[in-house]
C-alpha cells in the first residue's frame, strides 16, 4: 500500500446498490507521515478508473466520517431524451414531470417524521425518524433533478420517496396521500422504487 501499512477505511455511509456518489467522503488513521498533495496523486493512479480523490485533507484524531455528518445530500437525474453518455447515470423517464406539482407534494416530507413507508424492512434500525431539511425539484436542458438533504436516510428511501412523488402526479394526487402514505409506517402504502441509477450522493456537510 502507499502508506507501508494495511488501514481501516470509514466512509460516510453505505449507498443502495448501483447507487454514485459525487461526494462521498472517507477517512484513516496512519502512522505514516504523509505529504498530502502527493498521496492524492498517488492515489488517484493507483485507483480504478471510476473512483477519483477530489480532495485530501488531515483532520482531528477523533474525526470520523460517518458519525460526524451533520447532514447528507443527494441528487436524483432525470433525462428527457435517450443519450448513450447519460444512460448509465439518469433515469429516462417517459412522462413530463411538472416540477412545481412535485415541490408543493415534496414540502410535506420536510422536517422530522417516521419514514417506515420508505424503507426496505430487511436490516434497518428500530429508529425510523429522520429530519428532511430540503427537497426540491427542478428542470434545465433536458434534464430533471431532485435534490433531498437530510440528517439521515434509510435503506432504499430516496428512492421511493421519489418513486412515490410521481405517483401522486401521475394519479393526480393531493397532499393528502403523501400524509398518508407517512402515517401507514407500511412500505406497501409508498409506491415502486425508481431505479438506482439516477441516484447520486451528492453532498456530506460536517
Amino acid at each position: 500500500t502507499i502508506t507501508g501499512k494495511n488501514i481501516n477505511l470509514i466512509g460516510s455511509g453505505r449507498t443502495d446498490a448501483g447507487v454514485h456518489a459525487l461526494g462521498q467522503t472517507a477517512n484513516f488513521k496512519t502512522e505514516f507521515d504523509l505529504d498530502i498533495n502527493k498521496f492524492k496523486y498517488s492515489l488517484n493512479s493507483v485507483l480504478p478508473k471510476d473512483i477519483s480523490i477530489i480532495e485530501a485533507q488531515r483532520v482531528s484524531e477523533e474525526f470520523h466520517a460517518r458519525y460526524d455528518a451533520i447532514s447528507r445530500k443527494y441528487l436524483y437525474l432525470f433525462i428527457k431524451h435517450k443519450s448513450p453518455f447519460y444512460e448509465p447515470f439518469a433515469y429516462r423517464y417517459f412522462y413530463n414531470l411538472d416540477s412545481d406539482y412535485l415541490n408543493r407534494l415534496s414540502k410535506y416530507l420536510v422536517g422530522e417524521k417516521d419514514f417506515t413507508s420508505f424503507a426496505r424492512k430487511s436490516s434497518e434500525p428500530e429508529d425510523k425518524n429522520c429530519t428532511i431539511f430540503n427537497a426540491h425539484w427542478s428542470e434545465r436542458k433536458g434534464f430533471v433533478f431532485f435534490y433531498i438533504e437530510a440528517n439521515r436516510f434509510l435503506h432504499g428511501m430516496v428512492r421511493t420517496i421519489i418513486g412515490t412523488l410521481m405517483n401522486a402526479q401521475k394519479n393526480n394526487y393531493d397532499q393528502k396521500y403523501i400524509i398518508d402514505v407517512l402515517i401507514a409506517k407500511n412500505r406497501e402504502a409508498a409506491a415502486e422504487a425508481v431505479p438506482a441509477k439516477g441516484l447520486f450522493l451528492f453532498k456530506v456537510k460536517y
